[in-house]
């Protein structure tokens, strides 16, 4: 019988309460309704009705909260650890089907869309005034890069190579592999989304969009697609 387990929340929220989590949605919906500016320890110990002395003790300093937040959020894109010698085709394109539909519902959620919208102004605003570089990047963007795509794509990772090393897949790269499930999943969805078309509209479309991704992703990286090229 295959076996798995959820990693979102286990993984990426391992050492937080329920309080904790908890405080981060206060925090996340802070930012939604009022912007990064709203962020601040004081707003956020308001919100959640705790003391600005725990947000500290919890989540360092205000760098650090924006860090946990991230996490929390990209800890809502469910990935497995499966075993892999117990891993069907069948169950892989499952476990892959479920990915690819919460990965379109976390970046099509008010909180995604508000974060990234933030860090692509952060990112405008610093070039407008002359920064440049890798060093330069807003921390926003820093974050969002590091503690959420990047930690997403780590955990779908361990899928892939689950599925590579069940005789599934056929890849040398996995952050490769990746990337080309990302982009078959998400296509200009995110765009669209961000410049302004309503989620909503595009929420019916998911199912599907998720499930001919993960389709044409294995119809690239399947051992059988392949075998046969």
């Amino acid at each position: 019988m295959q076996t798995a387990r959820e990693s979102a929340g286990a993984t990426e929220r391992v050492g937080l309460t329920d309080r904790q989590n908890a405080v981060l949605e206060s925090a996340l919906n802070l930012l939604v309704e009022g912007g990064e500016k709203a962020v601040t320890t004081a707003g956020v110990a308001r919100a959640a009705n705790c003391s600005k002395e725990s947000l500290y003790k919890w989540f360092g300093d205000r760098d650090g909260l924006l860090s946990a937040m991230i996490s929390y959020q990209a800890g809502k894109v469910r990935t497995v650890e499966v075993d892999a010698a117990a891993l069907t085709a069948d169950g892989l394109h499952r476990h892959l089907a479920v990915f690819a539909h919460d990965l379109l519902d976390v970046l099509s959620g008010d909180v995604s869309l508000a974060l990234n919208r933030l860090a692509i102004g952060q990112t405008v605003g610093k070039t407008n005034r002359g920064g440049t570089g890798r060093s330069d990047a807003p921390t926003l963007g820093r974050l969002l890069e590091e503690r959420g795509r990047r930690q997403i794509g780590r955990r779908a990772a361990i899928l892939l190579e689950a599925g590579r090393r069940a005789g599934l897949l056929a890849f040398d790269d996995a952050d490769e592999a990746y990337g080309t499930l990302y982009g078959l999943i998400v296509t200009d969805a995110h765009l669209r989304m961000l410049l302004g078309e309503d989620p909503k509209a595009l929420k019916k479309e998911f199912a599907g969009r998720a499930e001919r991704a993960v389709t044409s992703f294995l119809a690239l990286y399947g051992v059988e697609a392949t075998a046969d090229a």
